[in-house]
């Protein structure tokens, strides 16, 4: 099964620099860094089974559990599975979050349509929520405050992509990630989807939905601040990424039909740097060395 699954070890993390956020800030330290580079991996895996594997792709990621099975004794067979094995010795973590991961990719085989915000959101929890929480086991940082405020800024961010690929996931894959509920409030008909620029209607349409990622995301703020160290300069630059996109949306003024993809990297440093230099931790060292991170990622 491997050999037919593909998706190499160096495809599959090549696809980072392409996120809206920074995956693991190079100044991270190499034991967390590694971990959260492994989390990536298996959820962009799962992630490229569930969109591109042209086989049988409900028995590719059965398989990609029982990977996950043998990533725990060390057994693991595909380079990103055997690249958890470390993670999973070092941290008290179930399988859960992972399993959840790979459950929304068996959703996305069989239902392309959802009808309210609630019903996406209940995606949300399989498809984007594990990877918050597990960022804070990473980091030693997993309380329930934490673990639901989490959940609300990986909503968050799940929303804002959704808006980025609206087009790409209608016309390639099928999917539509708005509830139906609001393309018949604001008069969308499915086929608004995929013309090559966005009708007022939709524009409209995915201005309500900035906002709902908005106050999703603006709940890492008091996450980011309940942090200390590496944890807090890692979830903002997730928060700061999500934040981005939707600058860029609103600077397209809202034509998500256009070619728009990632946020610009000047506006996530922008965002990161607010998120994590409110005055009483400005002289923290993670902080100040994440400064310097965002200063060069500025210039670049």
């Amino acid at each position: 099964m491997q050999a037919e699954v593909g998706f190499d070890l160096n495809s599959i993390m090549a696809q980072k620099g392409s996120e809206n956020f920074p995956v693991a800030l190079k100044a991270v330290p190499a034991r967390p860094r590694a971990h959260l580079l492994a989390v990536y991996g298996f959820a962009r895996l799962v992630d490229d089974i569930g969109d591109e594997y042209e086989g049988d792709r409900l028995a590719a990621l059965d398989w990609i559990e029982t990977e996950l099975s043998r990533a725990r004794t060390g057994n693991a067979t595909h380079p990103v599975m055997v690249q958890l094995t470390p993670l999973l010795a070092d941290l008290d973590i179930d399988d859960e979050p992972f399993l959840a991961l790979i459950e929304a990719n068996r959703l996305d085989q069989r239902k392309h349509r959802y009808q309210t915000q609630a019903e996406l959101a209940e995606y949300c929890s399989l498809s984007a929520n594990p990877v918050g929480r597990l960022v804070l086991v990473i980091f030693g940082a997993a309380t329930p405050e934490r673990i639901a405020l989490s959940d609300a800024v990986c909503t968050g961010l799940q929303l804002a992509e959704h808006l980025q690929d609206i087009g790409e996931d209608y016309t390639e894959k099928g999917r539509i990630y708005f509830p139906a509920d609001e393309l018949a409030r604001f008069g969308v008909a499915e086929a608004d989807l995929g013309a090559d620029r966005a009708s007022d209607p939709l524009k409209r349409l995915v201005a309500h939905q900035c906002d709902t990622s908005q106050g999703l995301l603006n709940r890492g703020k008091p996450l980011v601040s309940s942090l200390s160290g590496w944890a807090k300069v890692t979830v903002a630059g997730y928060a700061a990424g999500g934040l981005a996109a939707l600058d860029a949306i609103a600077g397209a003024e809202h034509d998500v039909l256009r070619k728009l993809r990632t946020p610009s990297k000047a506006r996530t440093a922008f965002h990161l740097t607010r998120l994590v230099t409110p005055r009483q931790v400005t002289e923290a060292p993670a902080v100040r060395a994440a400064q310097g991170v965002v200063a060069r990622w500025r210039r670049r």
